[in-house]
């Protein structure tokens, strides 16, 4: 049922340009049409594809309304809504699942191929189209989204931690747990440990991994990885990070790599750091630019899986509840990836510490 029947303005973190700095701008959320929602953003996290969106390595198709990593408040819906109510406690997802494209057909929604978003518009103040961040634009105090993208749970979780699982630590932990399907006793490397290693690590310790191998550059995020579960680590800065993974796992390799970087050069050392019948798992997004050669006869001697994860293969409506429960039971420490909050003009700075390494999350609140 419609709670509003005017035309909202609100604050908003927009890119106008490739690589200008982000300004705050006034922006018109309308009402919510036919399977649509508004949202009240209550905290969102600063993630490497939104500056990916100011850097114009998603697309051109500017101004993006930024931010995607969100929890809040459902404001109002649009005309045929049922899943979600003015007043639930939800997480933003951009796999609001279709329903009837060929994964969710076949009982894999968590593949869909057609995921929904809002179909209105949000615009500048003078009418100009904003492109929202994977269809959320979460930088601002209300958005619109396809009701589909409301994963509603447990009011009790903080919203700084709760709206990281609407991308980044969802992607590492889902790496470990649905991808990898990470399992007790397992041995785990995870290489690249920002904030969506740092998940793939967490995931591991949640799964029941015995030995989980953290690996990086920056000693930072080693002590982050340490702290959320890794009983090694490898300073890739200084050691062949192949003999090491080997020499942690008797020679032969771990179970499960996870590559949380993307570039063939960390790709190759988790293909070489696994055991025989082992898995990879790719996490890390690649450039378009990025290819990749191996002699063929590794690939078939070897065995195992060579598998990529989207989103961490997961399903919102199932994923989201069980992990807030978790973390609500002290089992998840979802409040560790939050490095700090902060205002919503402060977003510039805060790419800025992201590209440094300074943060594992910094976190809009509002």
């Amino acid at each position: 049922m419609k709670e509003i029947t005017m035309p909202q303005t609100v604050r908003g973190v927009v890119a106008m340009a490739k690589g200008a700095p982000v300004t705050l701008e006034n922006i018109v959320i309308p009402d919510p049409g036919p399977g649509e929602a508004v949202v009240a953003v209550q905290a969102c996290g600063v993630c490497h594809t939104d500056l990916h969106y100011r850097e114009g390595g998603i697309n051109d198709e500017y101004p993006f309304l930024l931010g995607h990593e969100a929890a809040g408040v459902v404001e109002s819906v649009g005309e045929g809504v049922t899943d979600v109510a003015p007043g639930d406690y939800v997480i933003l997802n951009w796999r609001a699942v279709c329903g009837s494209c060929r994964a969710c057909e076949r009982g894999r929604p968590w593949y869909c191929f057609a995921t929904h978003n809002a179909t209105q518009k949000m615009t500048l103040e003078d009418g100009t189209e904003l492109s929202p961040a994977l269809g959320i634009g979460a930088f601002a105090d209300k958005t619109l989204v396809a009701a589909g993208q409301c994963t509603k749970v447990d009011p009790a979780a903080s919203p700084a931690a709760a709206g990281l699982l609407g991308c980044g630590v969802m992607a590492g932990l889902g790496a470990a747990i649905n991808t990898g399907n990470v399992g007790r006793g397992d041995s785990v490397a995870v290489i690249g440990c920002g904030g969506v290693g740092a998940a793939a690590v967490a995931g591991a310790r949640l799964a029941g991994a015995a030995k989980i191998i953290a690996i990086d550059l920056d000693p930072r995020k080693l002590e982050w990885a340490t702290d959320l579960g890794a009983t090694h680590t490898i300073d890739a800065s200084t050691t062949d990070v192949v003999e090491a993974v080997q020499a942690l796992t008797g020679g032969f390799g771990a179970d499960v790599v996870i590559d949380a970087v993307g570039r063939p050069e960390t790709w190759k050392q988790a293909f070489y750091a696994r055991d025989l019948a082992g898995t990879v798992v790719l996490v890390g997004v690649p450039t378009p630019d990025m290819t990749l050669e191996l002699p063929l006869i590794d690939v078939f001697g070897r065995g195992g899986s060579l598998k990529s994860s989207w989103y961490g293969d997961c399903l919102p409506s199932r994923d989201f509840p069980m992990l807030i429960d978790l973390y609500l039971q002290g089992r998840l420490d979802l409040d560790a990836f939050v490095t700090e909050t902060i205002g919503i003009d402060g977003v510039e700075a805060a790419f800025a510490r992201m590209h440094d390494g300074d943060v594992l999350r910094s976190v809009v609140t509002l």
